[in-house]
């Protein structure tokens, strides 16, 4: 039986509101969220009580913005999940994003709505791709998992 994977047509925007990263002052897992409703983002460990916050906005040639990335880009921090492989780097957001490429790459049969050029699929380097580094990867996510 064959394992099968349904695109969803999620961009990688979709998980950048809850970011898990290193922590900078203890080096644990530490969570940076993004607020758009106040414009805000946040910073925090629940190991060491470190909080950070950092507001969205912008101005740009005079003009007031609102800057949309993913959550850890506000304060320049290292991703929790993240990992080498061969000349790249295996990385995910958050668990949703961590389950949502072992899907994918754990999948024998893909299957692609109407895609946009714009999905989180179309968009992942080459390896992502590959049947032949699908052992691999999925060695990698489970380590990640544990982490």
């Amino acid at each position: 039986m064959q394992n099968r994977f349904s695109d969803q047509n999620k961009t990688l925007s979709h998980f950048y509101d809850e970011v898990w990263v290193v922590c900078p002052a203890c080096g644990k897992k530490a969570v940076a969220k993004a607020f758009a409703e106040n414009k805000s983002t946040r910073l925090y460990c629940s190991n060491c009580g470190y909080i950070k916050e950092a507001s969205m906005e912008t101005s740009i040639a005079g003009q007031k913005a609102i800057l949309r990335w993913a959550a850890h880009n506000y304060f320049d921090v290292e991703l929790w999940l993240q990992y080498p492989f061969k000349n790249d780097v295996f990385f995910a957001y958050n668990d949703e994003h961590l389950n949502y490429l072992q899907q994918y790459i754990s999948a024998t049969l893909r299957e692609h709505k109407d895609r946009t050029h714009f999905t989180l699929l179309e968009k992942l380097p080459k390896f992502y791709h590959e049947a032949k580094n699908r052992k691999a990867l999925l060695t990698i996510i489970k380590k990640l998992e544990k982490k």
